[in-house]
């Protein structure tokens, strides 16, 4: 089975900035992959490159086997759902919910009509007009109902409450053990998300620093604790991805898995070991702290 995404040595320059530099990946059929980041990671655009919005300016992208700038078979089978969308003036979502169906194949009308309601978005309001949230719901529920095999969220959340965003990973769940799909989606919301994810990549000015399920991911680290000597002492030898200290204590997160020469160490050294959430990992990926060297006692 060929993967539904494979990107190679991709690069994106806008003038002398670039936003991604030399990104590999390759997404499998059936899966939900969290692209995570801070902000200007490069994580939008990627995206944009997948659904065939941005052209690269090096590399390739291939989705379903083809260029998706390219290929309009392709772009029929992607929907990207991002909140910067732009509407025709007067648009308003039964508008869109009409015309749906003629870039969707697959498009669910009761399914829009019943998450409309349900994340009560005015079909109404002109969507220039709307709040922030509504648009949110608004693209969330052409997101869902398109039924697309590669179903694309640039942040979908942004303005919803916790009750609205709670529905939509419940709905989002629902739907695809239902009707399973690739879905790939961006989010800082990372603990509220977690659940959803089976697969995360992380970028970081523009290239992937991690790329597993999230069980591994959340196996690639683990959390030191104790005073800053102790910690120093123990973290000889070891890759730091981040520490912080307040006071004479210090909290440290180390690269690499537990094991019983670790657990002595720590046990020697006077520190406490823990796992870490994937938060944690994003987090400390992330930190201008990263990939820092042991501390030298």
């Amino acid at each position: 089975m060929s993967p539904v995404i494979e990107i190679t040595d991709l690069s994106r320059r806008y003038g002398s900035s670039r936003a991604l530099d030399g990104v590999d990946l390759s997404v499998d059929e059936g899966v939900i992959c969290g692209l995570l980041g801070r902000n200007g990671a490069g994580k939008t655009t990627l995206m944009a490159c997948v659904a065939g919005q941005e052209r690269p300016s090096g590399g390739a992208v291939r989705v379903f086997g083809r260029e998706p700038a390219d290929h309009a078979d392709v772009l029929s089978r992607v929907s990207f759902v991002r909140d910067s969308q732009r509407y025709p003036d007067g648009f308003r979502l039964k508008h869109v919910l009409s015309v749906a169906p003629a870039f969707h194949r697959g498009w669910d009308a009761a399914l829009a009509r019943d998450l409309a309601a349900a994340l009560r978005v005015p079909e109404k309001t002109d969507l220039k007009k709307m709040s922030r949230g509504q648009l949110s719901a608004a693209s969330i529920v052409i997101g869902m109902a398109s039924r697309a095999p590669l179903t694309i969220f640039d942040e979908p959340y942004l303005g919803l409450d916790a009750t609205a965003r709670q529905l939509f990973y419940d709905r989002l769940l629902a739907d695809y053990s239902a009707h399973p799909r690739t879905i790939l989606l961006s989010t800082h919301l990372i603990d509220e998300m977690e659940a959803l994810l089976e697969r995360v990549v992380v970028l970081d000015e523009g290239r992937v620093r991690l790329d597993s399920d999230v069980d591994e991911a959340r196996a690639s680290a683990y959390q030191v604790a104790g005073t800053a000597s102790a910690v120093d002492r123990f973290a000889v030898g070891r890759r730091l991805l981040s520490q912080h200290a307040v006071g004479g204590l210090k909290t440290a997160v180390v690269d690499g898995a537990t094991d019983r020469t670790t657990r002595a160490d720590a046990a020697s050294a006077g520190v406490e070991l823990s796992g870490v959430s994937l938060q944690q990992v994003v987090a400390a990926l992330g930190s201008r702290d990263t990939e820092l060297e042991g501390a030298t006692s």
